[in-house]
Formats: structure tokens, sequence, C-alpha cells
């Protein structure tokens, strides 16, 4: 056997024969140019709904956050901008409909990269359907998960949410991929289904393999030359969870969602959600060439509140910038907008974007009848926490709060805790400002592995000072998606944790498993370890007395 290792995003082994995803169709030419053109952007419309009705008829089978991906993903493939563009690509440049589609796709994608973060990921959801139209055309199989005779291994060099939202765990034993991080769909829909997964395995899809064995806990994977045997991971059964976040012993931890638009929100709330703790709004500016209007911000964001009625919301201000190229913003270009003028760091310069979109909070908010709060990204010191908590009061909204993502913020979390009503941790890119480490490229998948102990010890920096100064503290990057390391985060302070709605009913079940004491000795082991693997074998120790 041959041994490779990434970074273990679910626990547990399992082991068995290899069935490989299929890349997508090489990239189309650029020619022969149609002899009419017309005809061949007729093309385009059809395929873009064959996939859509593909997906649409896969969500038709499951529920919750499985058909929430499978309906988004149709839903982008009916894009009237991406299929608008790509026949236009088709009609002024003589390009054959292939082509057209996978350069208009590609110019999307390129825009949410440069979006950077949460927005980033989704250019991988592009690319799918990019590559599904581009099957369709061509009346060839979409790349995706083959069908499975048998119970299997997957190597991918990545998987997009429409792979991995209707999985069946009884024939997938395991997941490794090249590509990806500790953040991707794919750990969180693992995690969710119990199967055991590996990511950013650099090299396993050069290996000729037959059979592999995976360990989700390592993130070891040993490959074969010859057959291994099937062994399925023990799958403890899934424990009961009544909807109330909360320990052993009564103490409260809200388990509530990451949501970015209203399927997102009607998945979370169906999965058990108790609110929402992190609310992206940037869905509402990216296709926009102009500022959406209040009443168009409005609307949109009652949408995604309305499944909340009554419950608590966090809806996160403009997450942009330089960085996340906004035709209306004209911020001009950036030698680094990673670390230049984004998030917060926007309005300062144009309070009245901010501004307009606070009273369509507000407005929403009372239309929608859930409770929300509102808070800034990209916040560095007390005095811009002080600057934002002033202008959201003025807005005639109750709560204000900042989320702690770069390290300054959580040095100085008592300070800026005093200015605001709460604060919350986005490990995502909170990780990567400390290491200095991108979460977008596989190669420094290790560094963002949330079990990393200076990323928990800043975590612990943070709950210290809410707990001295009553002041809640969320998490809302995905770290908190993790059964294990939940209880973690709970025993370093936080008092709510945000997550994809598909891991909502693990977490608040592993959350019940144990008294607030046991899991502040489980955060106590993970400050004091040296890796991320020894920090999650001291809280498993911890967590198994």
């Amino acid at each position: 056997m041959s041994r490779l290792t990434g970074v273990g995003v679910s626990s547990g082994r399992a082991s068995g024969p290899v069935a490989r995803v299929a890349d997508p169709l090489p990239e189309p030419p650029a020619t022969p140019a149609p002899t009419d053109p017309t005809a061949e952007a007729a093309r385009i419309r059809p395929a873009a709904d064959a996939v859509a009705e593909q997906l649409f008829q896969r969500a038709a089978r499951v529920e919750g956050d499985a058909k929430a991906v499978l309906e988004t993903t149709a839903a982008m493939a009916m894009d009237p901008a991406l299929i608008s563009q790509a026949e236009q690509q088709v009609t002024t440049r003589s390009l054959p409909a292939p082509r057209a589609v996978f350069e208009a796709a590609n110019g999307f994608a390129e825009a949410l990269r440069a979006a950077g973060g949460y927005m980033a990921e989704r250019a991988r959801d592009v690319q799918d359907v990019r590559d599904r139209i581009i099957a369709a055309l061509h009346g060839a199989t979409p790349p995706g998960v083959p069908e499975l005779e048998r119970p299997s291994v997957l190597l991918a060099r990545d998987l997009a949410p429409a792979d991995t939202a209707d999985l069946d765990p009884e024939l997938v034993l395991a997941l490794v991929t090249e590509e990806g991080g500790p953040t991707s769909h794919t750990a969180i829909l693992a995690r969710a289904l119990g199967i055991p997964a590996v990511v950013a395995v650099r090299g396993v899809l050069d290996a000729p393999a037959v059979g592999a064995v995976v360990d989700g806990d390592s993130g070891e994977v040993e490959l074969s030359d010859q057959d291994v045997p099937v062994q399925a991971a023990e799958r403890a059964e899934a424990a009961e969870w009544d909807g109330v976040g909360a320990t052993a012993d009564g103490e409260p931890v809200k388990v509530v969602a990451n949501v970015g638009s209203s399927a997102d929100a009607t998945a979370a709330a169906a999965a058990g959600a108790q609110g929402v703790g992190l609310f992206r709004t940037e869905f509402c500016y990216l296709a926009a060439d102009d500022e959406p209007s209040v009443e168009t911000q409005r609307s949109a964001y009652r949408e995604v509140l309305a499944p909340f009625a009554g419950k608590p919301v966090i809806v996160r201000t403009l997450d942009a910038g330089a960085d996340k190229p906004l035709a209306f913003l004209d911020m001009g270009v950036e030698p680094n907008p990673a670390l230049g003028v984004r998030g917060l760091r926007v309005a300062f310069d144009r309070p009245d974007v901010l501004d307009r979109q606070l009273a369509a909070i507000a407005g929403a908010a009372a239309d929608s009848g859930a409770e929300v709060s509102v808070m800034a990204p990209m916040v560095a010191t007390a005095a811009e926490a002080a600057w934002f908590a002033d202008r959201v009061r003025a807005a005639g909204l109750p709560r204000a709060g900042v989320m702690i993502e770069v390290p300054a913020a959580a040095l100085s979390a008592p300070e800026i805790l005093s200015a605001v009503d709460f604060v919350s941790i986005g490990t995502n890119d909170l990780a990567q400002y400390v290491f200095a480490a991108d979460r977008m490229a596989g190669a420094l998948a290790e560094l963002n592995d949330p079990w990393q102990p200076a990323l928990l010890r800043l975590i612990a920096k943070v709950g210290e000072a809410g707990r001295e100064l009553g002041k809640p503290v969320g998490v809302c990057g995905e770290a908190a998606s993790d059964p294990l390391l939940a209880g973690v985060l709970a025993g370093l302070g936080a008092t709510s944790l945000s997550m994809a709605g598909a891991a909502v009913p693990a977490v608040g079940a592993a959350l019940a498993k144990h008294p607030m004491p046991t899991f502040r000795k489980a955060a106590e082991a993970a400050l004091a370890a040296a890796t991320p693997a020894q920090a999650r074998e001291a809280v498993r120790s911890v967590l198994a007395t």
C-alpha cells in the first residue's frame, strides 16, 4: 500500500474498493464557428433547462439541506444572466455553444473568486453548472458521482454541493478529495451523513488504486493496487435532539444556522435551527450594476427572515470592497485586496450605503417578525465597533454586534465587547489571517484546520471576555459544524454556534451528551495540545470518560 495524508474532516475509518468521480469534459474549443449562430445560440437554453429539470427531479427525492442545495443549483442552471451572456457569446463572437457556456460561466466564477470567503467557495457551484450544461450540449453523461453498484470509497478532485447532496451513505464508504478544505461543503455534509472524509490529499488521483483505507480522524489514506475488504465506519445511532440547544446540565448554547438565501433559510428551519447566526446579505448585491434600492433590499431580506418569525436572526452587513468588485462601489484596484478596504471599512468612506442597508434591514425585520440583530464584518478596533453600533441604533435596530475575524479584534475583545451587544467569531477568516494561509488554497488546508491550537487559543480569549462582561459570544464559522469541536467551543465560552443547516441536528445532539464542566475540561485539553491531531485525540479522551 502507498500512504498519503490530507486533512481529516469527518471522523471514522472505512475501507473498500475505489470508485472515481469523473472529471468534467475537456475544455471546449472555440472553433469551428457555427454556420448559423442564431440556431447555435438557441441550443443553450434547452440544455440549461434539461440540467435544471434533472436537478429538480433529484431534489424531489430528498429533504432538508440536500433539497435546498439541489434546488439552488438547478436555479443557477436557469440563471437568465448566465444564459443570456452565453447566447451573446455565440451571436457576437461566433463561438460554438459549449465554448460560449464555458466562457460565460467562467466570468461568473471569477467574479465570485474575487469576492473571497464564502462567495469564492460558490465558484465551484458555477463550474459544476457549467460542466453539466456543456455535457448536455454534447449529449454526454454529466460529470459527478457515478452510479454505485457496491459500497465504495469515492475519490475525486473536488465535489460540488450537487454531487454530495443526495449521496447514499449505505453505498459511499468514505470520501477522499485532492482539493478542498476543512470548511468545504464536502466536509460539512460528510459529517452530517456520518461518512469518513479526508480532503486536500495531494496526489491521490495519480495513484492507480483499486482499494483504499480511509481514516477521517488522522487524515491518512492508504491506497492499494489490490482488493481491500469492505469495512464501513461504525456509525453511532443518530441521537435524538429535542430542538433546544443546551448541554446535559441545562447550560444554554443556541444552535443556529448560516444562510445566504431564502432556500438556505427554509432548509435551516426544517433542520430545527433555533434561529440564524449569520445571514450573508451579499446575494442582494452581486449581480447589481447599481446599488439596490432600500425597497428592493427590504423585499429580498424579508424572504430570508420569514421562516424565522419570532426567532433570533443576526444579519451581517455588506461584506464587500475592493476584493469583492461591486460596480456601484467603484473602489478602484488595490495591490492586496484581502488586506484592503473591505467589509465595514467600505462604510467609513460610504456611510450612506450602510445607512440604506440598515434601513432595509429594519424594514424587513418589521415585516417578518424575526428578532433581528445586526453585525459588521472586518472590524479591527473598539473605535470601529463603537462607530458601527451608533449607526445601528440610529437606524432603530435594537442590537449591534461585530465579527471577530481579524486577530487584532480577538486580542481587543474586552474593549470591543464594551462597545457592542455581542460578537460572533468567524473562524474561517480568523484562521486564514492568523496563519497567513488563503483558505481556498488546498496546499494550505492543514493550516486552516479549525482544530489548530493557536486558533483555539484566540477563541478562548474572546470567550473569556464574553464571560467577564456577561455578553454573548457566537461562533459562525464552519468550525461550529463539527459535533466534536462544538462542545470544545462551548467550553471556550461560545454561547451560540452557527453552521450549515445540514449540521444542526448532529451538533445539537452532541451538545446534549455532556455537562458544561466536561466541555470546559475538553477545551482545556485542546488548548494544551501541540497539533490539531493531538487536540482531537485529547478531546475524545476527555469525552470518553
